[in-house]
């Protein structure tokens, strides 16, 4: 906690869930088992679209981009967040916490752009199907996948930049059970309201944006389904589209939850915001490939089938 010589402090105190500080060892137990299911599930989706050649299609590429986004999301916090819980290492060096932020935010933008993405295919796949092929041919996904990236990378890289110029001289202490942007900006002495107004303009911006396109997408989906003359057609298009729904409520609605009581949930229980915190980056990446691998036979039969040969192994 020493300071240096442009009097920044050295490193800051995690305190994990604010009020539940004796109740994080049981804490603990659920964001382990979301931090193993998150790997195990994506794992077994990025292995089964790579060994599956009929899975070699721009809807099972962009899976995979989520599912290697989902689990890079996950170790950026889990593991912290674990160590707080059951180790009690609260302490996090001032550098390593801009780096952790920095992580976590540009996979969240990535995670939306990527959701993005998906819903654009499954415009081009069932609004204009004949397309299809020549539209979102590798190199467009490959593209697609670059600009995401890029975007997430130019919108965060000036936050960590714009936390390096503040002055912390004596709160060191974040309510919080990760780096989040804005709680570690609460900590600096000085004027914070260069970051703060970027902080929501960035937000802001990323969610209308992507929340507007993904909407204009599934409502010409819907649209088109309403449109088909086979029972069985639209049936799959909706289950399809009810799949992607799922995985975009599971991402959006706690984020929107924590954005907006940072800022205007005065009465919120801390305790309760960082719970949504910790949700809205645990949740949303187990709940992914649970979702498309019930939805997708593929993925559905391969993991029964190794489910069952494993057993037959045993007798």
């Amino acid at each position: 906690m020493a300071g240096n010589a442009s009097h920044q402090i050295a490193s800051f105190f995690l305190v994990g869930i604010p009020g539940l500080e004796n109740f994080h060892c049981w804490i603990g137990i659920p964001v382990c088992l979301l931090f193993v299911l998150t790997l195990l599930g994506n794992s077994i989706v990025i292995a089964t679209v790579k060994l599956e050649s009929s899975l070699h299609q721009p809807m099972y590429f962009f899976l995979c981009i989520l599912a290697m986004n989902d689990m890079c999301l996950t170790c950026s916090t889990a593991l912290k967040m674990l160590n707080i819980f059951w180790f009690d290492a609260h302490w996090i060096d001032f550098d390593a916490c801009l780096t952790q932020m920095f992580f976590i935010h540009t996979l969240c933008i990535m995670e939306s752009a990527i959701l993005v993405a998906m819903a654009f295919d499954r415009f081009v796949a069932i609004c204009i199907p004949l397309r299809y092929a020549s539209i979102l041919t590798t190199p467009m996904v490959i593209k697609i996948g670059l600009v995401g990236l890029s975007r997430a990378i130019l919108l965060i890289m000036p936050c960590p930049l714009l936390v390096k110029r503040l002055l912390y001289y004596t709160k060191y202490v974040i309510h919080h059970a990760y780096c989040e942007h804005m709680a570690v900006v609460k900590m600096a002495s000085g004027n914070t309201q260069v970051n703060r107004i970027y902080g929501i303009l960035v937000a802001l911006s990323v969610t209308v944006f992507d929340l507007g396109l993904i909407a204009t997408s599934y409502i010409k989906i819907l649209q088109a389904v309403f449109q088909l003359s086979s029972q069985s057609a639209r049936s799959k298009a909706l289950g399809t589209c009810v799949a992607h729904m799922c995985t975009i409520l599971a991402f959006y609605t706690p984020a929107l939850f924590s954005f907006l009581t940072h800022r205007f949930g005065k009465n919120v229980p801390p305790s309760i915001h960082i719970i949504f915190a910790i949700l809205y980056l645990l949740v949303s990446p187990t709940v992914n490939p649970l979702v498309y691998g019930v939805k997708t036979k593929q993925i559905r039969d391969r993991v029964v089938s190794l489910f069952f040969f494993s057993q037959k192994q045993k007798f």
